[in-house]
């Protein structure tokens, strides 16, 4: 059934929210309460009624509901101010109360995500790339009452990967027909046409949950990685949302370099498929070399396909970086060059969260921080798995000179995604902000935790160069330079002067301090 009001359209078969042609990010516990109320949109329902038909009667507080009723009221376009679609009756309860037009879907349209049709003489189509089944996770606590726990990390995390560029992701209703079922991968893979299956199991004890999962190969069986991590329990739907965030963005990562391995070895590679290569390149670090790897990848891939969004953004990504990591002499026009891009993307998606947080981060690098964290906010508005839109408003609180407020949202990037692909970055910057508040040695910390994570990032080594000679480590500082310098070998006092990031009189000294530390480290002055 398709429920269509205002711009929306409610697809409760492809469990699927759009607004005009562009889909809306949506968890399914926030998809059951917009369905509930949509379809007891003639009468008010109540609290002890939603709680019923979307909590299975478990006790929820108040906040936690409220909570998941503004996300509806985000994901539709209302407010609790304006209440135009979802409106709450004081003691009475809540009421779907927008105009709705029910319609069936056409005949013959496929579901997504459909299982390909079989039979002993079927001919499979080829395996879509990046394409992967959640298999619902094992609930291990021996207790029937967090199945329900569980089974949302499940359908969350399947709604979460979905929102990878490319990827192919088997819909929650028939991945959740194996639950239960000993039965081989290989033949998952067979059945449901996907390349990687991932499996899990989740086990409550005491106060603590721990989360193990694995990829598989579905073709080999191969294990190409696994983890496992332990959490105090605290609030289950923060814990749930937590859990689901540190598995997408790992997954990201690895799905990432999976098919970057895969199409590495295709003779005629397609656009998406060097998209995945240059995307693995960035991954590697942020050098000029790779920087180089990474544009001549994706030169290609918008060659194939102009309109490869992917592409454009990953395109930005690095102009953006070689102008920000001062690589270039002409930092203004790279990052103009990027902000071109971004822009020219958002135009055509406009609901297209990397884009927004890529954009997010330039506006923050060229001195217009407001409208970063602006742009951060609405892309975590659109994918709250986006960990560094936390640590780049972040950043632009160290820009603009109140780098007290850094650490709090770097802490909040790390708790959703603890070994990110971008950790340095966010350290680099963690660092600065002690080197802001003359915590000198907390930056040498920080910049030294960077390093472990990326040795690959220049203008890290001069940040911990500079601090090292401002402590009176003169020797370690000149070595950490002469290291920078290998990496960036035009490096200049007087590059990094030009690349100021704002006009904040805090941030200013700070830097002239930066400027005194790297005239002290060897680093030359232009």
């Amino acid at each position: 059934m398709r429920y269509l009001f205002e711009d929306y359209t409610f697809d409760t078969e492809r469990r699927e929210l759009h607004r005009g042609a562009d889909a809306v990010s949506i968890t399914p516990q926030v998809f059951d309460l917009l369905d509930y109320l949509i379809r007891n949109r003639e009468r008010v329902v109540s609290k002890d009624d939603l709680i019923s038909a979307v909590w299975n009667g478990r006790i929820v507080s108040d906040a936690a509901l409220t909570t998941r009723l503004n996300a509806v009221r985000n994901a539709i376009g209302d407010s609790g101010e304006e209440q135009r679609l979802v409106k709450t009756l004081p003691r009475k309860g809540f009421r779907f109360v927008g105009t709705v037009r029910e319609t069936e879907r056409p005949a013959g349209e496929p579901a997504v995500f459909a299982v390909p049709s079989g039979g002993t003489n079927a001919v499979q189509a080829p395996t879509p790339r990046l394409s992967i089944v959640v298999l619902p996770f094992a609930n291990l606590s021996g207790d029937p009452e967090q199945d329900y726990f569980v089974d949302g990390v499940t359908e969350s995390l399947t709604t979460d990967l979905s929102r990878i560029s490319g990827s192919f992701v088997i819909g929650r209703h028939t991945a959740f027909t194996y639950k239960g079922k000993a039965i081989d991968l290989k033949q998952i893979g067979r059945e449901l046409n996907v390349r990687y299956v991932l499996e899990g199991s989740l086990q409550r004890g005491g106060d603590r949950v721990r989360v193990n999962v694995q990829l598989v190969d579905a073709e080999t069986s191969a294990h190409l990685w696994a983890d496992r991590f332990d959490k105090l329990v605290a609030d289950l739907f923060d814990m749930q949302d937590e859990i689901v965030s540190r598995l997408a963005n790992t997954l990201e990562a690895q799905l990432t370099e999976q098919e970057a391995r895969r199409s590495a070895r295709s003779p005629n590679p397609s656009s998406m498929d060097l998209y995945f290569q240059a995307t693995a390149s960035l991954h590697k670090g942020r050098t000029p070399e790779y920087m180089a790897q990474a544009r001549d990848l994706l030169e290609q891939a918008l060659a194939l396909d102009p309109k490869n969004i992917a592409a454009m953004v990953g395109m930005a990504i690095v102009d953006l970086t070689i102008g920000s990591g001062l690589y270039s002499p002409d930092r203004t026009a790279r990052l103009a060059m990027a902000e071109g891009a971004v822009v020219k993307v958002l135009s055509h998606a406009p609901n297209y969260a990397a884009a927004h947080l890529v954009l997010g981060d330039l506006l923050i690098l060229t001195n217009r921080a407001t409208q970063g964290i602006a742009e951060c906010e609405r892309a975590l508005a659109l994918d709250r798995n986006l960990a560094g839109a936390h640590a780049q408003i972040g950043a632009a609180k160290f820009v603009t000179g109140r780098a007290t407020e850094t650490e709090a949202h770097m802490n909040e990037a790390f708790r959703l995604s603890p070994r990110d692909i971008n950790a340095y970055r966010w350290l680099l910057f963690a660092g600065a902000a002690k080197f802001q508040l003359s915590a000198d040695d907390e930056a040498v910390s920080r910049w030294r935790r960077s390093l472990e994570a990326n040795r690959n990032y220049p203008i890290t080594h001069f940040l911990l160069a500079s601090s090292l000679a401002l402590l009176g480590s003169t020797d370690q500082a000149k070595v950490t330079a002469m290291a920078g310098l290998a990496l960036d070998p035009n490096f200049t006092i007087l590059r990094f002067r030009n690349g100021a990031l704002s006009d904040s009189p805090t941030y200013l000294a700070m830097r002239e301090r930066m400027y005194q530390g790297l005239r002290l480290a060897g680093v030359p002055e232009g």
